[in-house]
């Protein structure tokens, strides 16, 4: 992986991987080794992980932060209400906790998280979600259409209007998230390298002193 990132020359990589529960770690060591690897050879590029839940596990969390991603990235995917149907092997709140000790851990990394619209869920829900994204420390926000992949999963129950994500991305930026991603072709890894930039800078003004 180190390799392929060095050869494409990237100045941001995202890292990510299918569940691994198979593992005593849930994959967090492949994670933690992959992230010192591309350090190694590509001292120049940010790094974002997009993790699954670790069924809880906080030290399988700790072992990946403790290799210094840049980002953290887990994605709520869906409302509360839906989130066992949507989500049959992970916990809506087990995802907001695992964001809030990540953001609790020693050391810079700026933690994101991503949901779906489409899927059932109201405004109101939705709304929701994402206020709870940010009362978890969450600082950059992806929201984007869920489209049916094949026809075994969870049908399209409604495509959202782009001005329903343009006032998500409104409200959302005025809860006091660092960095918003919010539209109908939007994914995880939408414009990431212009997340990281994006989310620092903001931060970085917050910093400054009143004048």
């Amino acid at each position: 992986m180190a390799l392929a990132i060095q050869k494409m020359g990237l100045r941001h990589a995202v890292i990510t991987s299918v569940n691994r529960d198979e593992l005593d770690d849930g994959g967090a060591g492949i994670f933690a080794e992959t992230i010192r690897w591309t350090r190694r050879l590509c001292p120049g590029t940010t790094i974002e992980v997009l993790i699954p839940d670790f069924k809880g596990d906080s030290n399988a969390l700790a072992t990946v932060l403790d290799a210094g991603p840049e980002i953290l990235n887990h994605n709520l995917e869906t409302v509360e209400r839906l989130s066992r149907q949507v989500r049959p092997q992970a916990l809506y709140a087990r995802s907001l906790a695992l964001l809030a000790r990540a953001k609790a851990h020693e050391g810079n990394a700026l933690t994101k998280s991503g949901v779906m619209a489409g899927l059932g869920e109201t405004f109101e829900e939705l709304l929701a979600a994402i206020e709870d994204l940010r009362a978890h420390d969450v600082d950059i926000l992806t929201v984007g259409q869920y489209l049916q992949p094949t026809p075994e999963h969870l049908p399209i129950a409604r495509y959202w209007r782009p001005e329903e994500f343009a006032e998500l991305k409104e409200r959302a930026l005025r809860m006091g998230f660092k960095h918003v991603e919010c539209g109908p072709l939007v994914r995880s890894s939408y414009h990431a390298e212009e997340q990281v930039d994006g989310a620092h800078a903001r931060a970085d003004l917050e910093l400054l002193p009143l004048v």
